[in-house]
């Protein structure tokens, strides 16, 4: 099956393990210089309307996807997956300048 990037943020992610429903892929990171997929990343919820933040993101592998269907994405991360600590996005990286 080919799956678009919009087609796969409308995808419900759902842990096989407990059943759990984690969210909807908001993001993927892409090994640009291999051309493959890493992992799809849900935001945290917002806390508070947002005022007071957002939970932690969750990453999740593509070794840990166990079956992509047509509504759901089936992934198995167990107890030790935990919420990424790493930022959205690495604003130090950009403002780097290279001498």
């Amino acid at each position: 099956m080919i799956c678009s990037f919009s087609g796969l943020r409308n995808k419900e992610v759902v842990n096989v393990r407990s059943g759990e429903k984690i969210g909807y892929a908001d993001d993927i990171e892409l090994d640009t210089s291999e051309g493959r997929v890493i992992s799809i990343i849900i935001y945290g919820r917002s806390r508070a309307l947002g005022l007071m933040g957002r939970d932690d993101d969750v990453v999740i592998r593509c070794s840990d996807i166990r079956l992509i269907g047509e509504d759901t994405i089936l992934v198995d991360i167990g107890d030790t997956a935990k919420p990424s600590k790493e930022p959205r996005y690495k604003v130090d990286n950009l403002l780097k300048t290279s001498r």
